[in-house]
């Protein structure tokens, strides 16, 4: 067998007047993740973990500018669905596991109906897709609330 294992991070600022959006769920917030995209950091993070793990030269920068007008705003699902589409062809994903870091807001109630919508991207089981919310315990710019953080660690089986 033939296992590839991938991280990825990414962060945003926090602001005013942009929608809050983690890992394709809108949470009612007063700010949102600042980006050209929808700016959301768990996808994100999924993305370029998938992308590192095949090897990609590529992360979502490279494949989805932020220079280009046709990504301005892009629903940060359609990101990862192209990007399972075309990994999918040589590998399957085994689980994906993520870390969420805010302070605020507290997330957890939002936890099912995010993994619901990774899962379904990824046509994938939500008991493969995991994810965890912790805080910066009041340290740096996330810690200070301005800011929200994501790690995914996901492991792929090659196919044969």
């Amino acid at each position: 067998m033939s296992f590839r294992v991938g991280i990825g991070y990414d962060i945003h600022r926090l602001v005013e007047g942009r929608p809050l959006v983690l890992a394709g769920v809108h949470i009612p917030y007063d700010r949102g993740l600042l980006g050209h995209s929808d700016g959301d950091v768990i996808t994100h993070a999924i993305c370029d973990a998938l992308l590192g793990a095949v090897g990609s030269p590529s992360d979502i920068g490279d494949l989805f500018p932020d220079t280009k007008q046709e990504t301005l705003g892009m629903n940060s699902l359609e990101m990862l669905r192209s990007i399972v589409k075309d990994i999918h062809v040589d590998y399957s994903i085994v689980n994906i596991d993520i870390n969420c870091i805010c302070e605020r807001p507290k997330l957890w109630a939002f936890r099912d109906k995010m993994i619901g919508r990774i899962s379904t991207t990824c046509n994938i089981s939500k008991d493969v897709v995991s994810i965890k919310f912790r805080t910066n315990e009041g340290l740096d710019e996330v810690g200070r609330g301005n800011a929200i953080s994501s790690q995914a660690v996901v492991l792929l089986e090659r196919r044969h």
